[in-house]
């Protein structure tokens, strides 16, 4: 059972930070997977009145990272095909972006191209591992740094924080911990908070607010559930591929890759012969090059 946060805690943590509400589409789409026997035309019918999103969606899903046999036309066919609660989650996914965008801040441009970039590896590594929930990978892909646009709206010098963090990020020192030191609360809590306010899954949750604590969740072998694990695996991996340390954090190394990694693919099973083939196989597709 998900504990509730008093107001309190949750004004310390955001330090000032509001968190954007929900579109009125993700409200109602919510509600109606939530009914006993949710209608899947309804929520077709609901998607479709938003031509950006069913627009991302149908590009989403035809893309060779989805690997679909057949190309999808229609709305309702990706709905009938993926079901109500996949649909959702990229859905809200590809909203976010929507609410946080702003051309005045032209970091976030870059910022959203590396977002998009982990969501598509993401799914593609969900795909190729055999996690069945494709559809949560792309979501914590996407969202899983929803935190940093609205920390660099509430301190202007945020970058420079978060290159610092990259910069000094060891074994003994986690991204967050520098962000905590300097500005009294970090990217990943913030998007936890978001993400929470969002719905999303409970776990997708717990992965975000974890995504930069893979050192202590990977070297426990008792405690953590393996829907943590197995998401953020992948979510670490894709980072990797994609290079958010040089993109977020201006490092030419990746010190969070090195200090995770072997743990990572020992979890997942993979050599690093065979991460690398799956490295260069995902790069293939068109991972930085805009092609989705």
């Amino acid at each position: 059972m998900v504990q509730e946060l008093t107001a309190e805690q949750i004004r310390q943590a955001l330090q000032g930070i509001s968190v954007p509400p929900q579109p009125q589409i993700m409200v109602d789409l919510q509600m109606e997977q939530v009914m006993p026997n949710p209608d899947l035309k309804n929520i077709a019918r609901l998607i479709s009145q938003d031509p950006g999103l069913s627009g991302a969606l149908l590009k989403l899903v035809n893309s060779p990272f989805f690997g679909l046999a057949n190309r999808i036309t229609s709305i309702q066919r990706a709905v009938n095909l993926l079901g109500s609660r996949s649909v959702i989650n990229l859905i809200n996914a590809q909203s976010i972006k929507g609410e946080m965008s702003d051309d005045t801040i032209v970091t976030l441009n870059r910022f959203w191209d590396t977002a998009q970039d982990v969501a598509m590896s993401c799914l593609s590594l969900a795909k190729r591992i055999g996690y069945e929930s494709v559809d949560e990978a792309y979501a914590l892909g996407l969202f899983h740094n929803c935190g940093i646009p609205l920390m660099l709206k509430r301190f202007p010098h945020y970058m420079a924080v978060l290159e610092e963090a990259y910069a000094a990020a060891s074994d003994e020192r986690r991204v967050v911990d520098t962000e905590n030191r300097v500005l009294n609360t970090n990217h990943a809590v913030v998007g936890y908070y978001t993400a929470r306010s969002w719905r999303l899954p409970e776990h997708v949750c717990e992965a975000i607010a974890n995504h930069h604590n893979a050192l202590s969740i990977f070297g426990d072998e008792s405690a953590r559930d393996t829907q943590l694990k197995n998401l953020l695996a992948i979510l670490k991996m894709a980072e990797h591929i994609c290079g958010s340390h040089r993109v977020l954090g201006n490092q030419p190394e990746d010190h969070e890759w090195n200090s995770i990694g072997a743990l990572v693919l020992d979890y997942v099973g993979l050599t690093d012969y065979d991460f690398e083939n799956l490295k260069g196989s995902i790069l293939e597709l068109g991972v930085g090059q805009g092609s989705y």
